[in-house]
């Protein structure tokens, strides 16, 4: 069993993909708008170029998403898609890049369980926390 992210969008979906590929690195592997599905037909001529299915692949994760029409559209809430990572350096960086035009909730600092961990929701409304655990003795 596998359990993929899937995140739902506003209309921005191309944008947030493109951003989370560059910050998180891997490839996207599928993006495909509404305008080029065998549904094109069947909605509204300005939602031609929104995403209707994104998959980005990092390694052996999947983080998947689409734009929705706003009637559809709920605000992110309730959860966080969390990234550990190794090495404190890239923890700064990965926190730095997704919290710019965003919101912190959290700085990203030293805690009792981790060397680096924040909390942040990034300029599409995703909501993250980056975590950089201790080395286990």
């Amino acid at each position: 069993m596998q359990l993929h992210p899937y995140i739902n969008f506003d209309g921005q979906c191309e944008a947030a993909f493109k951003l989370y590929q560059k910050v998180l690195g891997g490839k996207i592997v599928m993006m495909m708008n509404h305008g080029d599905s065998p549904m094109a037909g069947q909605v509204p001529k300005e939602w031609g170029e929104k995403i209707l299915h994104a998959r980005l692949e990092i390694g052996d994760m999947v983080l998947m998403g689409s734009d929705v029409p706003p009637e559809h559209h709920d605000k992110a809430q309730g959860f966080s898609i969390s990234l550990s990572v190794a090495d404190p350096a890239e923890a700064e960086r990965i926190f730095k890049a997704l919290s710019e035009k965003g919101k912190v909730s959290m700085p990203l600092r030293q805690t009792f369980w981790a060397v680096r961990f924040g909390m942040l929701v990034d300029q599409f409304g995703t909501p993250w926390m980056v975590n950089c655990e201790q080395a286990q003795t």
